[in-house]
């Protein structure tokens, strides 16, 4: 067969190599690909004829690649990995396909949650993995390209789409908010990064007080307390919201603190997103384009 600069090798041939390159042998290459001995001998042969080099020694038992051989073998083995996935997403659009995700357990209940009806008639062939995160430590755990994180947007290493832009607003039951003097009530403590009532205290431009109540590892446990009429909560929004459009919280007070910490879907930066990770992420900012600032 002619060369030319822009011809490719015949698939057979590539197939071939990259059976008997992996399997070191030959037979067992033929065998897997259904062929016999001679063929795939000779789609090597003519392989080699038409790169005019030497890809593989024949030894006594199987074969051993030579360095260019082993130079060509993984960028064989990703062009087929390419074209098999491509098929797979373009050609096979019932699979389902699954994304899976790390998300503070606040985010997956508060916003993730009551959105995934929206998602099952966007995205009908894709299902998410949510694995819930307790403790920073567990985004170091393998097994998801994408998470979500809260802070203030500089994750080294990562690439970073903002999703919500905090605001902080006193909440509490509605049979708590009629007390003439809310300040005055027991203040539920979130620990970590919203453990703001003095900063919001100050912003506001009231006197603090020392009554402070119950502590919690997570927004959404010190969120349930509220709801129970224990005490204040300095409610995050966008995550209280809906609890406010129900009305089983009510917020005290006109003025918010504007944080520059949110929610980020974020990603390695080396990373490439499958078509259903990028559908999803394409999706999830979308769908929460107003929580975040324009």
């Amino acid at each position: 067969m002619p060369r030319t600069a822009t011809s490719l090798p015949p698939l057979d041939w590539l197939r071939s190599f990259e059976a008997a390159a992996r399997l070191s042998n030959f037979t067992a290459a033929a065998t897997e690909l259904g062929l016999t001995q001679a063929a795939v001998s000779q789609h090597i042969r003519l392989l080699e004829e038409w790169l005019k080099t030497r890809l593989f020694s024949r030894l006594a038992r199987g074969v051993a690649l030579s360095p260019v051989g082993a130079a060509y073998l993984p960028h064989i083995q990703s062009a087929f990995a390419t074209i098999g996935n491509s098929t797979a997403e373009l050609f096979e659009p019932r699979a389902v396909q699954t994304v899976t995700i790390r998300v503070p357990i606040s985010f997956a209940l508060l916003m993730l949650a009551p959105a995934l009806p929206d998602l099952a008639r966007a995205l009908p062939r894709i299902q998410l993995d949510l694995v819930t995160i307790h403790r920073p430590a567990d985004y170091d755990l393998p097994g998801s390209v994408l998470d979500i994180r809260f802070g203030n947007g500089a994750f080294p290493g990562r690439e970073a789409d903002r999703l919500t832009a905090e605001r902080l607003v006193p909440v509490a039951a509605p049979s708590l908010a009629s007390d003439a003097d809310w300040t005055s009530l027991p203040l539920l403590l979130v620990a970590g990064a919203r453990e703001m009532w003095a900063e919001w205290f100050a912003a506001a431009g009231l006197a603090g007080h020392p009554r402070r109540s119950h502590r919690f590892d997570s927004f959404v446990a010190a969120m349930e307390a509220a709801k129970a009429s224990a005490g204040v909560l300095l409610g995050s929004r966008p995550l209280v919201d809906a609890a406010l459009d129900s009305e089983t919280l009510v917020r005290l007070s006109g003025f918010e603190l504007s944080s520059t910490s949110g929610h980020f879907l974020t990603k390695a930066s080396a990373a490439r997103l499958t078509g259903a990770e990028q559908d999803f992420r394409q999706w999830l900012l979308s769908r929460l384009s107003g929580s975040a600032p324009a």
